[in-house]
């Protein structure tokens, strides 16, 4: 049984909330973050990305970048830039991207959900993004991002959110992506936490490090409070959860420095060996999975695994990624642990293949590939038999705005009956 339960969320104006809402701090650098904050000092940026309003040589990590956040935290509460809900509420987030809409619940989950595996994970998290995030949280006394989470789609949640999405929303408004972000509130959260009791699971999309850092931090906050008792908000954390069905996930797409040694017709004679390929086409994108496009020495070539040798029985092995590293990048190109090695780089795929044909052209790298996305499928057969992907394997698009909702770690405690517990 998953528990969700409402929040008194800080949340922006109607009006402000185009210029606060902001991408996620994880998809994009402190130079990109200073870039799409220039101009506009209400771009929850400022929070997320503090270190944008310190000197340019100031290490993200450094005690003065989490200083500078909760100061304008802080700042924006004081001064009603955010504003605070006047009592537990949950909402409806709605995204649109090229005709297609996908409708979230945005709610609080329990950190012993993630902990006891009722919230499943598909990667590991790296330590210093973990710590970083966890002293964000603590910091800032806030979940200052929610958790892009799915579930397998139920019927009394669809049913409950179109009834739901007719009235007057408190967002609508389009993001500079071309993405259009409308958010209601829900007159009824016990509805929702009725019907989720029905849901053995959820399963992080998106934000393995955000939901390991609300888990850290709680633990943390209840073992410095002798008179906890487990209502207090801490042990919460924010969340938007969507169904499975409607999500669209996007090819994480890879980049190679150099072919190891090998000239680019002995590296395609080696990849002949290995299943069927396909010379100057075309194609730029897979049609199907067991399948990749390359770009190499100006020209695309695509490229079959033989499907005889696949165990599609196995979730990790199966998958794409795996396939591709385990027996190209690996033995032939030499690429290591592709956490750690320095050879290799990921394009997400909302930035299209001439990204990789840029890459290759400027010599930044010497070989890409165009990979067809993992399914949703195989996220939740991963998920459910406790594994973890190969990193990189999956590119959620839309990604949800920053600063739309806010949930702090000293809210007033749900009473008993509302906590779904």
């Amino acid at each position: 049984m998953l528990r969700v339960r409402p929040f008194a969320a800080l949340h922006p104006s109607a009006n402000k909330a185009p210029r606060i809402a902001s991408v996620p701090y994880d998809v994009i650098d402190t130079n990109e973050a200073r870039e799409l904050a220039e101009g506009n000092p209400f771009s929850f940026l400022h929070v997320i990305r503090s270190e944008i309003d310190l000197p340019e040589d100031t290490n993200p990590y450094d005690d003065a970048v989490y200083a500078k956040a909760k100061a304008t935290l802080d700042e924006w509460i004081e001064n009603g830039t955010l504003i605070r809900e006047e009592k537990p509420v949950m909402y409806l987030y709605r995204q649109v991207m090229d005709h297609k809409s996908q409708v979230g619940l945005v709610c609080c989950c329990h950190i012993d959900d993630y902990t006891n595996n009722v919230i499943k994970k598909h990667e590991k998290t790296r330590q210093d993004k973990e710590d970083d995030r966890t002293r964000h949280v603590l910091e800032m006394n806030a979940n200052a991002e929610p958790v892009f989470l799915t579930y397998r789609a139920h019927d009394a949640v669809t049913t409950q959110m179109k009834e739901d999405i007719g009235g007057r929303p408190l967002y609508h408004f389009n993001a500079p992506d071309g993405v259009t972000h409308t958010v209601w509130r829900v007159e009824n959260p016990e509805t929702y936490m009725e019907a989720f009791k029905q849901i053995d699971a959820a399963y992080i999309a998106d934000g393995h490090h955000r939901s390991a850092s609300a888990a850290r931090a709680g633990a943390e906050r209840r073992d410095a409070n002798p008179n906890h008792t487990g209502e207090e908000a801490y042990n919460w954390f924010m969340a938007v959860l969507f169904p499975h069905n409607e999500l669209n996930i996007l090819p994480y797409n890879r980049v190679v420095k150099d072919l190891n040694g090998l000239s680019p017709d002995e590296f395609l004679n080696k990849l002949e060996s290995l299943g069927t390929l396909k010379r100057d086409v075309s194609r730029k994108e897979p049609g199907e999975t067991g399948s990749v496009c390359i770009y190499l020495d100006g020209k695309w070539h695509a490229f079959s695994f033989d499907p005889d040798s696949i165990d599609r029985n196995d979730p990790i092995n199966s998958l794409d990624v795996a396939l591709l590293q385990d027996r190209v990048l690996a033995p032939l190109l030499g690429v290591g642990d592709p956490r750690t090695d320095k050879r290799i780089d990921f394009v997400g795929g909302i930035r299209g293949t001439g990204e990789l044909e840029e890459r290759v052209n400027s010599g930044r790298a010497a070989i890409a590939f165009s990979m067809y996305p993992t399914t949703i499928e195989q996220l939740l057969a991963v998920s459910d038999a406790g594994l973890v992907m190969p990193p990189k394997s999956t590119w959620f698009e839309p990604k949800l705005r920053s600063g739309l909702f806010v949930h702090t770690l000293d809210d007033a405690p749900v009473p008993s009956g509302a906590a779904n517990s």
